[in-house]
């Protein structure tokens, strides 16, 4: 893929010819999705059968929807929980930052630098008020859950979940954790 001198856009996106699917937008760099494991399709599944079970009627979980940060980002999460309105067509193909509560990346070898360092300020920057991020530690996930922080527009950690993600915010939630060994 070439790069534009420009950079490439979030509309971009939509209009190049051929693109891979889940490719996203980082600092206006094209980034193609990595192959899918077999955990990381699990870890996604997991979290989005579980959240589909937890969540207030005004919200909807999501996969694999880009999310529009600004003019050069348009990156991908792994699982996203929006406002139930942001759901405007069936053909739509992402959603507004602001219309974001949660973002979860699964993080894999080849997107792990952008999915615990660059994904987070990202995200953080953009007003987005949640942020997991989900590791495998010998097959078993460990969810690591952050929550933004106005002031400073970054997140902080407020919690290390490996058996059971039980939290209150953004809405009450109780995961387990252990039911990956189901999927």
């Amino acid at each position: 893929m070439t790069t534009e001198p420009r950079g490439f856009t979030a509309d971009d996106l939509d209009h190049l010819p051929g693109l891979p699917a889940h490719t996203e937008l980082i600092d206006g760099h094209l980034v193609p999705a990595g192959p899918r494991t077999s955990l990381r399709t699990r870890l996604t599944d997991l979290l989005v059968v579980s959240l589909r079970r937890s969540v207030p009627r005004d919200l909807r979980v999501r996969r694999e929807m880009s999310v529009v940060l600004g003019r050069d980002q348009r990156p991908e999460p792994d699982v996203c929980v929006i406002r139930a309105e942001a759901d405007t067509s069936p053909e739509q193909t992402f959603y507004h930052a602001q219309d974001v509560t949660l973002v979860v990346e699964v993080v894999s070898p080849e997107s792990r630098t952008r999915d615990r360092d660059r994904k987070p300020v990202l995200y953080a920057e953009a007003g987005i008020p949640h942020f997991w991020r989900v590791e495998s530690d010998s097959g078993r996930p460990v969810v690591y859950v952050h929550e933004l922080d106005p002031p400073t527009r970054s997140y902080v950690p407020t919690g290390i979940y490996h058996d059971r993600l039980k939290v209150t915010v953004p809405f009450d939630i109780d995961l387990d954790l252990t039911e990956i060994d189901t999927f």
